[in-house]
């Protein structure tokens, strides 16, 4: 009976390691299945406003506000910009602790140092777009096509999200689906309102296009909080818009729910 016994044992002991080894595999699937799901950042290139010597940036807080949570999650993060290479980030605060951090953290400058062109994104590892704000963002974004159909492929082939913070919104004027129909038809949108662009301004005067009336014309429910800087913000689906940089956490943390659901 004794050798009976220690035979008993002994294939307990080996089942219960080949369990762990199990649960340790699936774990690790887990973390790689979520770093495929990877968020792509849409920049801009543009230095100026439009033809003028005005000098303009992608918005940084709206960068590492959203950057931070998606991070914190376990997300990777990459930028695409239509040109790919260096992009200018302003508007920059250093006493905002979130701010101060990523200016001192090397991967992500080294991110807006090497964004990708978009003919380099392999559009199946992404799960989001997160269109960036910033004068910067009225220009370049909007009319290119390539990122468009990037978008709007991780939309509808990823079963993905579409999002955009404060100018960021200029970047989805013109996202069609495969039907033809603008992505934001019928949906609730928001992004920087003419309430408060100063119209009047030589930087206004280079703007394309008014992000509030463009995104009406073409079928959105654009609508927008009468109080600057108090984190609006709209989810509609798999679009989620927000208007200023003070909505561009919630923004990222609405994604992330959003993307536990799908």
């Amino acid at each position: 009976m004794g050798y009976v016994v220690k035979f008993a044992l002994l294939l307990l002991i080996i089942f219960s390691c080949k369990s762990k080894e199990n649960t340790k595999e699936a774990s690790t699937i887990v973390v790689q299945n979520k770093k495929e799901q990877k968020i792509l950042f849409i920049v801009s290139n543009q230095k100026t406003y439009g033809k003028s010597s005005i000098k303009t940036s992608n918005h940084f807080g709206e960068i590492v506000y959203a950057y931070d949570v998606f991070v914190d999650e376990g997300y990777e993060v990459d930028f695409v910009s239509p040109k790919g290479g260096k992009v200018i980030f302003g508007y920059v605060n250093k006493s905002n602790l979130i701010q101060k951090k990523y200016l001192e953290d090397t991967k992500l400058l080294t991110k807006l140092e090497q964004t990708l062109q978009p003919k380099e994104v392999r559009v199946s590892a992404y799960k989001a777009v997160y269109y960036v704000g910033g004068g910067a963002a009225m220009f370049g974004v909007p009319e290119n096509k390539e990122i468009q159909k990037i978008a709007m492929d991780v939309y509808e082939k990823n079963n993905g999200v579409i999002s955009a913070i404060c100018h960021g919104t200029a970047g989805i004027v013109n996202l069609k689906t495969s039907k033809g129909e603008y992505v934001y038809k019928g949906k609730n949108v928001n992004g920087f309102p003419d309430k408060f662009e100063r119209m009047d301004a030589a930087y206004y005067q280079e703007f394309p296009f008014s992000i509030e009336k463009k995104i009406i014309k073409n079928g959105g429910n654009f609508s927008y909080s009468q109080k600057n800087r108090a984190g609006y913000y709209l989810v509609d689906g798999r679009l989620i818009t927000g208007q200023d940089p003070s909505a561009a956490k919630i923004v990222a943390e609405k994604i992330v729910e959003t993307l536990k659901n799908i």
